[in-house]
């Protein structure tokens, strides 16, 4: 078989070199966690691994993905040696490894220090307290997820300024407490309130990192937890009431039916 021959003096199409090449979803996700390997260890804020994801998910050739790993180490290459002598402070260790699950179940929890704080977090109380400060904490995305849900509990939350808390949960006898919002940055990080409060509450204050609660909040957390423990009370004496009601309709009731068959001899 004879191929066409070339015009004279033609050269044959150039072929797009490496990083002008496409992108696959696959080589998308393997920056996108190398990023996110990134963050966990204190490598890149959080407002910056926002800004490279963003780039990532909208990137089409290799070219556009270089330069969002171009300052990170290369998962193959030795990592720069640190010299202990030097003035310059090392850089902080990766958070610990945590569930993204706090239970607390006629029983208290919390999460404090430096922790990474996944997508989403989920937070279970049933007559018990949560604690949860954020000031140190490591956020994997720039909008992070808090679920509670609440049956007699209490969630206190602590974040530092500059983070935005928006209450998007339901509270059926309960209350959610949010700080005023002290940033007006369009990128500043948020953390999402859902999930229900059956006659439970959420309270969130902003401190900075070494601020000490103030002693007005430190009684209003007391007054919030006498509360839980008053409802508490009136649960269990609304539930021994009902009993009593059911026993004494069901002694009444024996009684009416042994009168019918004493009279009905």
């Amino acid at each position: 078989m004879n191929l066409p021959e070339q015009p004279s003096g033609s050269e044959p199409p150039a072929r797009p070199s490496p990083a002008g090449m496409r992108a696959s979803d696959a080589d998308r996700d393997e920056v996108a966690d190398r990023l996110r390997e990134a963050l966990a260890e204190g490598r890149i804020t959080p407002a910056e691994h926002a800004e490279r994801i963003d780039v990532v998910y909208s990137a089409k050739t290799y070219a556009e993905l270089e330069p969002v790993l171009s300052d990170l180490p290369s998962q193959h290459t030795p990592r720069p040696r640190v010299d202990l002598r030097k003035e310059e402070a090392s850089p902080l260790p990766p958070p610990p490894s945590q569930t993204p699950h706090v239970v607390a179940v006629f029983s208290g929890a919390e999460r404090k220090g430096r922790w990474l704080v996944e997508a989403t977090t989920t937070v279970t109380c049933v007559f018990g307290g949560v604690e949860l400060d954020f000031r140190q904490a490591v956020l994997s995305k720039s909008e992070v997820t808090l679920s509670v849900n609440c049956v007699f509990g209490g969630v206190n939350i602590i974040v530092p300024p500059g983070v935005r808390v928006i209450g998007s949960n339901v509270t059926i006898f309960g209350g959610t407490e949010l700080p005023e919002d002290d940033t007006v940055a369009p990128d500043a990080p948020v953390i999402r309130l859902t999930g229900m409060l059956l006659f439970g509450g959420v309270s969130v204050e902003r401190r900075a990192v070494g601020e000490k609660r103030g002693r007005s909040r430190h009684r209003e957390h007391h007054q919030l937890h006498r509360e839980h423990q008053e409802l508490h009370r009136e649960h269990h004496e609304e539930v021994r009431r009902l009993h009593r009601e059911r026993r004494d309709a069901r002694r009444d009731r024996l009684r009416e039916l042994r009168d019918e068959r004493h009279h009905g001899r």
